[in-house]
């Protein structure tokens, strides 16, 4: 038996020659087209794994035409396999998925098309499972983490309240220095770092804060009086890190610096333009602080070469 994505798959009544079940198959497990499949059943709205029997055939979808069990997206006119939503409403945490399996291919560079491939999935399948409230199968799941680098865990949202750095260290670890190109790049333009400060009540803090890099400084928000603002006529550290869970592997980038508030109309507001994004949480934060580096270091953790 050999099927492609898109085609039937029908299970026969042996006894009455009648049809008992049938179902589109969304996903491949081998190239050649071998079982098993995928399938997502008609009667259900349900994704299984299946093993076909004798008592099952391959309908192929006619060259040309879109797969029966289809109908546009009230959305965007793209074709989802019928019955899709409705079975959505039936799953718990909705889009939960999706969104982590649309971060982790950006992350990588990778279109939808290049992950459905990689995943051995079609691509129409992919975006339902991006678009909509979906909970896959997990021969799907084991696919799409295999295909973004990542893990089925980490799809699932299972290591969310875990701090980082759980896994093995490498058997060989080689850590090396970064240079100053290296550690600008890894900055990039935003996200998420920690600001070493003293806190107004005297004592040491660090505290994470959506940041921006804008003409080679580093620029928050925040709001009077709170600990980040304590940064401010004062030489403080900034950190960004980032850790490959899967292959023990990670770097970190040190920002050391004077911290200064951004007061200058303008100034303000070209931040406010060029900067992305809004904090993640929340409130009103109009303070603008800038910390201009002086010293800026790194180092990554990778196999040893060898």
């Amino acid at each position: 038996m050999r099927a492609h994505v898109g085609d039937r798959l029908v299970i026969e009544n042996m006894t009455t020659e009648g049809t008992v079940r049938d179902g589109e198959i969304v996903g491949l497990h081998h190239e050649d087209g071998t079982p098993p499949y995928d399938v997502y059943w008609s009667d259900t709205g349900e994704i299984t794994l299946v093993f076909p029997g004798p008592d099952a055939h391959i309908r192929p979808l006619e060259h040309g035409q879109p797969p029966p069990a289809q109908a546009p997206h009230p959305a965007d006119g793209d074709i989802k396999p019928a019955g899709y939503e409705a079975a959505a409403l039936r799953v718990p945490r909705p889009g939960d998925i999706g969104r982590r399996v649309i971060v982790e291919r950006r992350k990588r560079g990778l279109s939808r098309e290049e992950t459905a491939q990689r995943a051995r999935m079609s691509p129409a399948y992919l975006r339902y499972l991006e678009e909509q409230p979906a909970d896959p199968g997990v021969a799907s799941l084991i696919r799409l983490a295999d295909a973004l680098g990542t893990t089925v865990t980490s799809l699932r949202g299972g290591d969310a309240d875990l701090p980082p750095g759980q896994g093995f260290a490498l058997l060989h670890p080689q850590l090396r220095d970064l240079d100053t190109e290296e550690c600008r790049a890894l900055l990039s333009t935003h996200g998420v770092g920690r600001v070493a400060v003293c806190a107004p009540d005297g004592r040491p803090a660090v505290v994470p804060v959506n940041y921006a890099v804008v003409d080679d400084a580093i620029v928050y928000r925040t709001a009077p009086h709170s600990t980040p603002a304590a940064a401010v006529g004062a030489e403080v550290a900034f950190e960004v890190d980032h850790m490959d869970e899967a292959l023990s592997k990670g770097w970190s980038v040190l920002v050391v610096g004077p911290a200064s508030a951004v007061t200058a109309p303008d100034a303000v507001r070209r931040l406010t333009e060029l900067a992305p994004g809004t904090p993640w949480a929340g409130g009103v934060r109009e303070m603008w602080v800038s910390i201009r580096p002086e010293r800026l270091t790194g180092r990554r953790i990778t196999a040893a070469p060898g």
